[in-house]
Order: C-alpha cells, then sequence, then structure tokens
C-alpha cells in the first residue's frame, strides 16, 4: 500500500449520509446505506492527507471482526497501523482504507469487496474456512477520527481460531472469549466498544 502522504482513498460526501438519516454509533441495517453510498455517482478516491480532517467527506472503513465459536479476534494497535490517534488502543476490527490501487480505480460495491479482501489478506493469515456477512455501520462523530471515517462492519465466522497477524501493527493479538470483553471494554478503541454493546452483546 502506498504511504499516507500519497495514499488516495475511498470517501462519500458526508451531506449523503445526512439525507439518509446520520445516526451515533452502530446501526444495523448496513444495505439500506451502502445500496446508495457504495454507487460509482457517490464514490470517489481522493488523498488521504485531505481528507484526514475534513468532515465534509467520510472515508469507507471495511471492518471484519473474526469469530470462532464464542471467541473474537483482537489485538493491540502499534506503530504500524495507520491512524496514529488510535495506536495503544486495543481492536476487534481488521482492515483499513479502501484504496484507489487496491480497487484499481474503479467504483461501485465490487471494488469496495475487492480492496476489502486485500486488506483483510494483508493483515492476517487466516487458516480456517468460514462465512462472511455485513454486519451493520459505524459512524462516531463524537472523535476527530470518528467524524472522518464510516466503518462498514462485517462479521467473518470461522471453523477455527487459526489467525495470525502478518503485520506487526497487530500486537498481541489473541482470541478472547465474547464474555469476557465487558469487563475490559475501556481498553477498547470507540468503534470496538460499538461492536461489544450492540452487536458481540446480542449473542
Amino acid at each position: 500500500m502506498s504511504s499516507t502522504s500519497s495514499e488516495r482513498v475511498l470517501v462519500v460526501p458526508a451531506s449523503e449520509l445526512d439525507r439518509l438519516g446520520r445516526f451515533q454509533g452502530f446501526h444495523a441495517d448496513a444495505e439500506r446505506y451502502l445500496s446508495v453510498l457504495l454507487t460509482p455517482e457517490l464514490m470517489s478516491y481522493r488523498p488521504r492527507s485531505e481528507v484526514e480532517d475534513d468532515p465534509s467527506w467520510k472515508q469507507i472503513i471495511p471492518y471484519v471482526v473474526l469469530r470462532a465459536g464464542d471467541a473474537v479476534f483482537s489485538y493491540t494497535r502499534g506503530k504500524s497501523q495507520g491512524e496514529a490517534r488510535l495506536h495503544r488502543l486495543r481492536s476487534l476490527g481488521v482492515g483499513g482504507h479502501v484504496d484507489e490501487a487496491d480497487a484499481e480505480g474503479r467504483c461501485g460495491r465490487e471494488a469496495y469487496d475487492t480492496a476489502m479482501r486485500r486488506e483483510l489478506d494483508e493483515e492476517v493469515d487466516i487458516r480456517s474456512r468460514g462465512t462472511m456477512k455485513l454486519a451493520g455501520l459505524i459512524n462516531d462523530d463524537s472523535t476527530p477520527v470518528g467524524s472522518v471515517h464510516l466503518g462498514v462492519v462485517h462479521i467473518y465466522d470461522l471453523e477455527n481460531p487459526l489467525v495470525a497477524p502478518r503485520e506487526a501493527g497487530l500486537a498481541d493479538s489473541r482470541f478472547v472469549p465474547v464474555a469476557d470483553l465487558a469487563s475490559a471494554r475501556e481498553e477498547f478503541e470507540t468503534w470496538s466498544r460499538f461492536c461489544i454493546d450492540d452487536l458481540l452483546g446480542s449473542r
């Protein structure tokens, strides 16, 4: 992936989120939003350096939660992870920006899916069969980093907990029982807290 200074990432106008109904936190009806947002007419690639502090654009972020039975993959974000504002926090989500190069410059749902899969393969080595499903969206306008990103949450249910990090930025990685997440909630980044409260807590 290109450096942050030259990277061009997928964005959509934040005004479209307002038109569809802006929300705070986790929203389960992702398809209603993505069927509109992930269309060529609204998708574009812009320099990441320009949009990181511009809330008029929402950067689309695949956020994949790896689950095996009653445990989920967790790690601590290290310095090699692209978003400096999240370093040293624990996370349940694997993924990142949809890069123009990963998507081969194309727009549309297929381009998003291709880039998401490549991002996942870049960050972790998954040695188990599994099925992935779209689980919801996360929007958090309460923080500077959240105000410029929109998370697309996927649940990847694996037959076995066989996952290893490919990047040093995924430190102290391990599968954690879902039942133990509530007591460790404050260690996690905001997006993971939404998943703990509104997605995994319903199991």
